[in-house]
Formats: structure tokens, C-alpha cells, sequence
């Protein structure tokens, strides 16, 4: 066997030679190497039985910036830097079906070694001539996401919402429910024990086969946070070419963010709005923008957000909001009186909704979020017993379904909806009441 074939999946080639000349925080300048942005290097200590890789992020003078894939204890002026020549590279989507990798595509199961690397990790995004319509409904088996807020094949969505409102365990039902070729599932910088529960709750067994799960705990380098959200996009663009629907769930966009915050200051960058550098707002639209529809497949990307506060005024917030197809909100006080899932239906909107729905449907949820507006407006006079029916007959009517409603939005979120369930139970719903 020659060496080329005996080679990890991830072998590749030395090219030149040079040497440290400062580390500051969480990145690395180095002299005497010939790269490029994105180019991967090899930090080679004789103290250090293993290699230690990292990613050139940015220039300074004739300093590279290198950003350390792992952490860059040990690395000291005798360590020897040598260029790779290229960025980092993963297989094939579907040889990594079934599978658990890190945020650099190695395995963290205990399944057989990975196949040869082919598929670069940074991939140009689709030119937008080239994107098809969106223009099919995208079925979540969610009541209130299909007959409200309706998502089609190829869109990217936003999941708003603070700590512990519900975003992950809707993203599971999502991800276990749907009617997919494979599931990509990216876990940015989560608690290492959600990892369990959302390979055990978050997809179902029929789908374990066509999932690919990416972890980047909470407690991994910035560099590695960064690169599991390129690593998962890229696994569903490898699917995607090959003709497949992929969803595409990035939990959560948030702490990507961060983690490209954390970079930046390191490597220099000024704080622009509220602390985060110009260059996570570059870097957003071009993850973003990497998942939709192609000629020959599409990726539905679902991306949660921690929001600070009710109104969604945070930086990264007001960015994602600005960037995505559409966006649904949860809400504390629905999620605190035990409304499940806590979608803020009037605070929630899919901007392709009118592209994917028949002209009844659409109808019927324009009443039915009448009537929740007008019930919501009216709300705190309802609760002090100051509404006298008769005053306003739309109010009346949003009064009087205002406990259809509030059943329709809640369900067991392990319960799929089927599409034709929901269908006619929002035309049920849209009924005025008899004898208003």
C-alpha cells in the first residue's frame, strides 16, 4: 500500500517553515511562513507528542494571525509553524451519516475512522440568480408554525428566544418530526449534557441513520466553536449537491457569534456595537447564506438566538432578524405559565408564507391573528372585568375563540401534526362564533 493510501482522512502536506513571535489570548503571530487567509498551519513542539493545528484568520505587517485549533498551552519561541496549504477539508456528506463528530470533523464516536477529506470547508455561497424560489411548504408537525407561520423548503429561519424558554426542545421536535433526506445538526457552544439528550430525544430512531450531529461544547476553544457552524454547513451543502432536502439546525447562531467576538478582540479588531467587532457582522451573512435552495437539493436551516429581552434589540439579534427568511419568538411568560411551545405567534412572522400557502390558508390566518391582536390589545381591560360584549363585535369574536385559539397554539411537542390535521383545524379555527 503506498503512503498516499495509508494516510488519515485528514493527512496533508508541509509546506514551509517558520517561527512564533507572540501569543495574545486565543491567537498566535508567527514569521517566516507562507500562507494564506484560511490556510491551515502546523505547530510542532518537540515537547508535544501531537501536532497542533490552526487556521490563519488574519495579517499583521509580515505576522500572520493564527488562530490555534485547541488550546496554545505549550506553544513557546522554539515551536516550528509549517504551513499546510490549504483550509481545512471534510468527506463526503453522506459517508458521514450516522455519525458524531467535533467542530473539525473528527469522530467522537466509536464507529470505524473517517474516509478521505475531499470537500473544503469554506465553500462560496450560491450566486442568487442561480437559488430557485422558494415556493413548497415545509412541514414541522409544529400546529402553530404550520398554520401560522408557515416555513417553506429552502428557508432559513430564526428561533428567538432568552435561556431556558424552549428553543432546543423545539428545535428536537423539528428535527424529529420532519420529512427529510438527513437532519445536520450543529451544537455551538451548548452544555455537554444536552449533547446526550438531543441524540437521544431530538431524532428519531428511523432518522439516526440520515442525522449527522457536530458538537462544540460550551468549554471548546473559540477557533473550534467558529468552524463547527462551516463544518455542519458544509456537511448539508456536500448532501445538498448530491440531490437530498437536508435540514440544517444551528443551535444556537448566539455563541457563534460570540465565539467570532472572542477572535477578533484577540487579533486587535475594535468593539464596534455593544462590544462585537466589524467582523462578526461580516462573517453572519456568509454562514446564513450558505444554506437555502440549489438546482439540485435544498437545506431548511433552522438557527436559535438568545434574545435579551421581549423586543429582540440585541446586536446579533437585530443582524440575524435582518438576514434570515423569518423568525419565531418565544415567550417567558407563555413558557412561565406553562403554554407549550411558547411561540409568540404576533411577535413571529415568515416572510415566505405567501409564497408557499394556498390563498384559503392565508385567509385563515389573517383572521385568526385578528382576533389575537385584538384580544391582546384588550387584554388587561378583559382580566379587570371592564369588556362589555356588544361594544365591538370583533373584539367579541376574539373574546369568544380566544380559548380555541390558545388550544390550537399548544401542543405535546413528542406529538406531531399532520398537515392535513392542521389544515382543517386553523379552517375550523377561523369560523366566527355563532351568534356574534
Amino acid at each position: 500500500m503506498n503512503a498516499a493510501a495509508s494516510s488519515p482522512p485528514n493527512a496533508v502536506e508541509v509546506r514551509r517553515g517558520g517561527k512564533i513571535v507572540g501569543v495574545t489570548g486565543t491567537v498566535v503571530r508567527v514569521i517566516g511562513v507562507r500562507a494564506r487567509v484560511g490556510d491551515l498551519c502546523r505547530f510542532v513542539s518537540p515537547e508535544a507528542p501531537e501536532a497542533l493545528l490552526g487556521e490563519v484568520v488574519g495579517l499583521d505587517g509580515e505576522a500572520l494571525i493564527v488562530m490555534p485549533i485547541g488550546s496554545n498551552e505549550g506553544l513557546s519561541a522554539t515551536t516550528l509553524v509549517e504551513s499546510v496549504g490549504h483550509g481545512l477539508r471534510i468527506p463526503s456528506g453522506r459517508a458521514l451519516l450516522g455519525r458524531v463528530v467535533d467542530g473539525f470533523c473528527r469522530p467522537m464516536d466509536a464507529l470505524p475512522p473517517l474516509p478521505e477529506a475531499v470537500h473544503d470547508v469554506r465553500a462560496k455561497v450560491p450566486s442568487p440568480l442561480h437559488r430557485p424560489i422558494v415556493d413548497q411548504p415545509f412541514a414541522t408537525g409544529v400546529r402553530a408554525i404550520d398554520g401560522l407561520l408557515t416555513i417553506g423548503v429552502g428557508q432559513r429561519v430564526g428561533v428567538f428566544a432568552g435561556p431556558g424558554v424552549g428553543k432546543t426542545s423545539l428545535m428536537s421536535a423539528i428535527a424529529a418530526q420532519a420529512n427529510v433526506d438527513a437532519v445536520v445538526i450543529g451544537l455551538i457552544g451548548e452544555r455537554g449534557r444536552e449533547v446526550q439528550e438531543f441524540m437521544r430525544d431530538g431524532i428519531a430512531p428511523q432518522m439516526r441513520e440520515r442525522a449527522v450531529v457536530v458538537v462544540a461544547t460550551s468549554d471548546r476553544p473559540a477557533a473550534e466553536r467558529i468552524k463547527s457552524a462551516h463544518v455542519a454547513c458544509a456537511i448539508a451543502e456536500s448532501l445538498r449537491d448530491e440531490g437530498a432536502h437536508v435540514l440544517l439546525v444551528l443551535d444556537s447562531l448566539t455563541r457563534f457569534a460570540r465565539a467570532l467576538r472572542e477572535i477578533g478582540l484577540a487579533a486587535g479588531e475594535p468593539p464596534a456595537r455593544r462590544g462585537f467587532p466589524p467582523s462578526v457582522f461580516a462573517e453572519l451573512p456568509r454562514l446564513i447564506e450558505r444554506a437555502g435552495r440549489s438546482n439540485h437539493g435544498a437545506i431548511t436551516g433552522f438557527y436559535t438566538v438568545l434574545a435579551e429581552g421581549q423586543e429582540m434589540g440585541d446586536p446579533v439579534s437585530e443582524e440575524a432578524i435582518s438576514l434570515l427568511d423569518g423568525h419565531i419568538a418565544l415567550s417567558r411568560d407563555l413558557a412561565a405559565a406553562g403554554h407549550f411551545p411558547a411561540i409568540d405567534v404576533l411577535a413571529s412572522r415568515s416572510r415566505v408564507m405567501d409564497n408557499v400557502c394556498e390563498r384559503q390558508q392565508l385567509v385563515y390566518a389573517g383572521k385568526v391573528r385578528q382576533w389575537m391582536a385584538a384580544y391582546q390589545k384588550s387584554e388587561l381591560l378583559i382580566r379587570l372585568g371592564e369588556y362589555r360584549p356588544g361594544a365591538d363585535a370583533e373584539l367579541d369574536e376574539a373574546v369568544a375563540k380566544h380559548p380555541d385559539i390558545r388550544a390550537f397554539l399548544q401542543q405535546p411537542l413528542r406529538e406531531a401534526a399532520a398537515s392535513v390535521e392542521t389544515a382543517a383545524a386553523l379552517a375550523q379555527l377561523a369560523t366566527p362564533p355563532a351568534g356574534i
